[in-house]
């Protein structure tokens, strides 16, 4: 047996033997639906200066420049669909060893592929937001705005500011959400991670707070994160064919 093979067979031991699994996305589990990772070079990141919340609030020109970097990822999203990795999850979930699954992806593709229970930690791409009064619209109402030219929404309620109901640069995370998540993670028998370098803190404790209440770790990332120490199974290879193999060794 290869060693890809003996860890694949380890990490089916592992969810067979867990009560609750829960999972932890991102954005690496939807490259390959063809959304670019941010972080990755040559991402939006590298094209776009990073508009802050605060600057979203006090400049027009950066509401402008902030829904020209969107109205690019919007074109990603009308032609993403989702990959083997985000089926096999609602695989997991149906065959009800998948408790719950948090996410710091905004594509919305786990709803979309048939997860039901998805915590949203830096909200979603699909809905536009009022940051004043918090009337919420499907994003595809704004798509149309923008298409008319118009180049900073604003609401038709209150003549407040638009943006898409995810967590900017200096905006605070969503506290029930992230009481969800913890929650989530501190239950669970085992905790499968995908696709996340585990930077961006709040978000990234999330594993070391699994791994403290008793959890078994299963990290499926490209790249090194600070905390591979304290997983069971690392694998580097990709999320759809790594969940596939899973998946098919349990059922």
């Amino acid at each position: 047996m290869n060693p890809y093979s003996q860890r694949i067979e380890y990490a089916i031991t592992l969810l067979r033997e867990a009560q609750k699994i829960s999972a932890f996305t991102g954005a690496g589990i939807s490259t390959e639906s063809g959304i670019s990772d941010f972080r990755s070079p040559g991402g939006v990141w590298d094209r776009y200066r990073i508009v802050t919340f605060q600057e979203f609030l006090a400049s027009r020109d950066a509401r402008i420049e902030y829904w020209r970097m969107k109205k690019e990822l919007f074109e990603e999203l009308r032609t993403a669909r989702p990959n083997r990795a985000h089926l096999a999850l609602v695989h997991l979930e149906r065959m009800g060893k998948l408790d719950c699954l948090i996410t710091q992806n905004i594509d919305g593709l786990h709803q979309e592929a048939g997860s039901s229970n998805v915590i949203e930690l830096h909200g979603t791409n699909r809905k536009a937001v009022c940051v004043q009064c918090g009337k919420l619209w499907p994003i595809e109402e704004i798509q149309a705005v923008l298409d008319t030219g118009k180049l900073d929404p604003h609401c038709d309620l209150c003549d407040g500011f638009v943006k898409p109901a995810t967590v900017s640069f200096g905006q605070p995370m969503p506290e029930q959400e992230m009481l969800k998540a913890y929650d989530c993670a501190m239950r669970c028998g085992l905790l499968l991670m995908i696709g996340s370098s585990l930077q961006v803190e709040p978000a990234a404790s999330i594993p070391r707070e699994a791994k403290k209440a008793g959890a078994h770790l299963i990290f499926v990332n490209r790249t090194e994160t600070p905390y591979d120490h304290l997983a069971e199974v690392i694998f580097r290879e990709s999320a759809g064919q790594v969940l596939l193999d899973i998946t098919d060794g349990i059922a």
